[in-house]
């Protein structure tokens, strides 16, 4: 999809910088990878070159003989993914002998970054731990793989090591610390008088200890903070956080600022305090961000939707905009939320609380009866929440046919119209479950169960994705800068991949450069109802690309959206702020907005922010999957009804159906034969046996082996299925009886 706003590139470069020529020249003679920082620190580049060099950079990478990668379009040379010879590289795991194992920093090949293994330190200096990045020398040991030597380290901070405290068993033994990090294969130990008071069972953190004459084995560290015992309510939350470094603690500063807030009044507000705005949440939600309303209005609807005005407590430059950028989001725990905000405003006075004076940003819309809009206009303004209701509790009363004294039929009824439109757009919508963890006080899992998809979701979603789009399309008249919500459509790379997947339903896709999130759509249309369903939304996902912030639009593909931004939610999203702010200065709706000076910071803002959803996103994976883990440590043994959720070179992965807890089938525990992998097809085959395992294939698995403390579970497949024209497996573990086709068996 084109970007808005950008006309075709030529030759000429822009003003201030040097000629097309003579950077593409640089990009060619430069080893390895060439970005923005490498152009701007080669030429003696400003910040004030910084728009000029980001549309120098698309006309570089629109060109043939580089490729376009990730936001900004960073460039590297198109022939090869090696690695320059001297990189900056971060510690993330440890292998069997205790060695560091480590991943470049800036990776912009393809496929998942090479490995690194470190040599070790030399005699006298402290190993390297996880989080560490140093500047290392690089030389090839094998496909994918590199030894590394330390050059520099770049930090004086040592790297740290999170782990559960082992107290030694007897009077010659060591103390060890366990780490929590699956990447990380060896334990390490802890000398007398290195403890900090430490008792068995407790998660630490430790730091690396110097270790002269010992280069192999596990290495020495000293305990440095006491976090908790493992098991306990909060345990897999803290190693979660500690893990991904998500911060914890609100500087003195930001608390201070955040306790002076107060309510604020009408004056210079539009005063929709007898509007009947409500707030629809889930059951569990603590903080209320957004409020809506419909009514009948000339054939179609007036809808409104009121946020929280987060910009007036939160100004540019204070101690909360530097703790909430910092941050970049709230990450959601099954046991708690990590706020971007103190509590003070994420669940007070930024709180859209029932019959409490609040302020707010709103956006008034105009639809007709088939949810197109006509007209938005946003204000400044002092509402009321006429109701607090849960997503179950509105769906109910839809039911029954009660209203609950509430806009509910409006809201219904502008909802329907809006899905509509949605269809008529043609939004990629995939059917993939997402499941909940249910806890108890003492924080052991009571259940898991799936997480509804309730027609009061949808409502708020499409509420929320109009308000969405009329703020950027009204930060486009205003021509102020927006940071956008991007979806870049899937790379030909995938699309080709998705192609020769979809081949074997006889199902095909448009040419290259014309594929639409409709045709993704009909696909699926075609595929629901029968077995191959899951298998089909699981690949389509696969195909997607990853959504970012920027302050270039390149529209978003899977709603199908030329312009996007998100305006919904400023107490948990950064980038709602900036958005608020915009607003407001281009408006002129009072303080709070965003001045010139902070302009040309956004595009660093917009990559700050990407980073830290995607880590919260991990994070929060990687805390459901220990609860899993910690869930199914007691049915080691048994056996269950599962599905292939992954396919890879080096094994499977599964997730059982009941629980969706995931975890690994090794390939060596697989029937001895030479296993190909066929990634266009997510398939693994045995050479010899003919025996085929297929991505969404139903399979009995059993659980080998479960840690809490990393969260890792380890599995192997009771029952197997055949290729057309194959033979089964002749390992007695492995039913001989094939799946329908090689496929799943049962509907979904």
């Amino acid at each position: 999809m084109p970007e808005e706003g950008e006309g075709s590139a030529g030759d000429t470069a822009p003003a201030g910088l040097p000629s097309l020529d003579v950077v593409r020249q640089f990009v060619s003679d430069s080893p390895g990878h060439v970005g923005k920082r490498e152009i701007a620190r080669h030429f003696n580049l400003g910040p004030e070159h910084r728009v000029a060099l980001r549309r120098l950079m698309k006309q570089i990478g629109d060109k043939a003989d580089t490729t376009p990668v990730g936001r900004n379009r960073p460039l590297h040379r198109s022939e090869s993914n090696r690695l320059p010879d001297v990189t900056v590289v971060q510690v993330t795991g440890t292998d069997h002998d205790g060695d560091a194992i480590a991943k470049p920093v800036d990776w912009r090949g393809q496929g998942p970054p090479p490995m690194i293994l470190m040599v070790p330190e030399p005699a006298g200096r402290p190993a390297l731990a996880p989080g560490q990045r140093v500047l290392a020398r690089l030389k090839p040991v094998g496909q994918g793989k590199y030894e590394g030597r330390t050059m520099k380290r770049l930090s004086d901070e040592p790297g740290r090591i999170l782990g559960v405290f082992r107290a030694a068993r007897g009077s010659r033994d060591e103390a060890r610390i366990i780490p929590t990090d699956r990447r990380a294969k060896a334990e390490w130990l802890v000398p007398a008088g290195e403890h900090n008071g430490a008792e068995d069972g407790e998660i630490v953190l430790g730091a690396p200890l110097s270790a002269p004459g010992r280069h192999y084995g596990p290495k020495p560290a000293r305990v440095v903070e006491r976090l908790g015992a493992m098991g306990d309510a909060r345990s897999v939350s803290l190693i979660v956080i500690h893990t991904h470094d998500i911060p914890t603690e609100f500087s003195a500063e930001a608390l201070a600022e955040a306790a002076k807030a107060r309510g604020v009044t009408v004056r210079g507000r539009t005063d929709l305090r007898d509007t009947q705005l409500v707030t629809i949440d889930g059951e569990d939600a603590r903080d209320f961000d957004d409020a809506v309303y419909a009514e009948p209005h000339e054939g179609g609807f007036r809808l409104i939707v009121a946020i929280a005005d987060v910009a007036h407590y939160v100004r540019p430059g204070s101690a909360l905009d530097r703790t909430g950028r910092t941050r970049g989001n709230s990450c959601y725990f099954p046991d708690r939320v990590v706020p971007m905000l103190p509590e003070a405003l994420s669940n007070g006075w930024c709180s859209l609380r029932p019959h409490e004076d609040r302020g707010c940003l709103f956006v008034e819309m105009i639809v007709d009866a088939d949810g197109r809009k006509l007209s938005h206009s946003f204000g400044r303004g002092l509402m009321r929440s006429a109701a607090r209701l849960t997503y179950e509790q509105v769906q109910q009363a839809h039911d029954a046919g009660d209203d609950l004294d509430l806009p509910l039929p409006s809201l219904y009824a502008a909802y329907n119209a809006l899905l509509g439109a949605r269809l008529a757009r043609g939004t990629l919508d995939l059917d993939l479950p997402e499941r909940k963890v249910i806890l108890s006080a003492e924080g052991q899992v009571l259940s898991v169960a799936p997480r509804p998809r309730l027609d009061s979701h949808r409502l708020i979603e499409e509420f929320m994705v109009l308000a969405n789009v009329c703020a950027a399309e009204e930060l486009e008249r205003l021509h102020r800068p927006c940071v956008y919500r991007i979806h870049a459509p899937p790379t030909d790379e995938k699309l080709a991949n998705l192609r020769t997947f979809l081949r074997q339903f006889d199902i095909s896709l448009p040419p290259m450069g014309q594929v639409h999130p409709r045709d993704l759509l009909g696909v699926l249309k075609k595929v629901q109802g029968t077995e191959h369903s899951q298998l089909v939304n699981e690949v389509m996902l696969r195909s997607q690309s990853q959504a970012a912030y920027d302050i270039e639009n390149i529209g978003h593909f899977g709603l199908a959206l030329s312009r996007y931004a998100h305006f919904t939610s400023p107490i948990r999203r950064y980038a709602d702020l900036c958005v608020h702010r915009a607003l407001i200065t281009g408006l002129r709706l009072g303080v709070g907005g965003l001045s010139e000076e902070e302009v040309p910071a956004l595009p660093d803002t917009c990559e700050h922010i990407t980073a830290t959803e995607r880590r919260a996103a991990l994070a929060e994976r990687d805390a459901i999957d220990r609860y899993l883990a910690a869930f199914m440590a007691d049915k080691v043994g048994s056996v269950f009804g599962a599905r292939i959720s992954g396919v890879t070179r080096f094994g499977l992965f599964v997730t059982v159906s009941d629980s969706g807890a995931s975890g690994l089938v090794p390939i060596s525990s697989l029937p001895d034969d030479f296993w190909m992998h066929d990634e266009a097809a997510q398939t693994l085959t045995g050479r010899r046996s003919g025996l085929t395992f297929r991505l969404a294939q139903e399979v009995e698995a059993r659980l080998a082996e479960a840690s809490p403390i990393t969260g890792g579970l380890i599995f192997q497949i009771m029952q197997g299925s055949t290729s057309p024209g194959g033979r089964g497996g002749a390992n007695p573990r492995f039913s001989r009886t094939p799946a329908r086709n090689g496929g799943p068996r049962r509907h979904r």
